[in-house]
């Protein structure tokens, strides 16, 4: 079975239709599968329920669909970042979905998981616990969250092979690795396309059964969501010297 495609539309063919719910990997603008969101972009589908940590920024990452009024729900932790993600909720025109990091990290690895539900602590006797069913457990409260299972995940990995082993790199593994598992379909974009075998098993992150389709993007943009950088007055000395600088 080949699952490596030529370009991201070719890789996303067949699998896209309104309404439906995509997992989109990575944290702001870190490890997010960029080329295949402008594929989804390109391809107009609409209505679609996303479940992503945010939306990332104005013009880019998944505010890309934002721009394009594709997206119809979020299902996502923060919305820092994205005007257009908070012009558009308060005006009422997209749903969002809050729930705490964890807990939304936990729905997606719960999905992927096979469990339909599970309960936590946090967000008991909030507005995130109302109309959820609660349960006291060792004299604690407890509210049920379900887990998520979406039509399509889309990841980014920095090395994958030609059967879907996929490697991460730093930061870049958040959300990624357990929407993988998540999904009925997943589409993962790599930097470095390998052979089988190339990759150390002990290194690998996601299986390769996990994962149906893959696309090579050896330029991936790599936006900075917020550059920050500081002056120094004179070079750094090296450690140990015992020389002030």
């Amino acid at each position: 079975m080949n699952k490596v495609y030529a370009d991201a539309r070719s890789a996303l063919a067949g699998l896209l239709k309104d309404g439906m719910m995509i997992m989109a990997g990575g944290f702001g603008l870190c490890g997010i599968p960029e080329t295949l969101i402008l594929a989804i972009r390109d391809s107009g589908v609409k209505n679609l329920t996303v479940v992503s940590n945010n939306c990332g920024t104005d013009g880019k990452g998944l505010g890309i669909l934002l721009d394009t009024r594709q997206i119809k729900k979020m299902i996502s932790s923060y919305v820092g970042e994205n005007k257009t993600f908070m012009q558009q909720y308060l005006a009422g025109e997209l749903e969002i979905e809050f729930n705490p990091q964890g807990t939304l990290a936990e729905r997606i690895r719960a999905g992927g998981a096979g469990i339909a539900a599970f309960f936590t602590r946090t967000g008991v006797g909030t507005q995130i616990a109302e109309g959820k069913e609660t349960h006291d457990f060792d004299g604690h409260r407890y509210v049920m969250e379900r887990g998520l299972v979406a039509d399509l995940a889309i990841v980014h990995a920095y090395r994958g092979d030609s059967e879907g082993n996929l490697v991460y790199r730093k930061s870049a593994r958040n959300f990624n690795p357990p929407m993988a598992t998540a999904a009925k379909v997943t589409v993962a974009e790599v930097e470095q396309l390998v052979k089988p075998g190339d990759i150390n098993p002990d290194h690998i992150v996601t299986p390769g059964i996990y994962v149906q389709r893959i696309v090579h993007v050896p330029n991936a943009i790599k936006h900075i969501e917020q550059r920050t950088v500081r002056k120094r007055q004179s070079a750094d000395a090296p450690a140990g010297t015992g020389v002030e600088v």
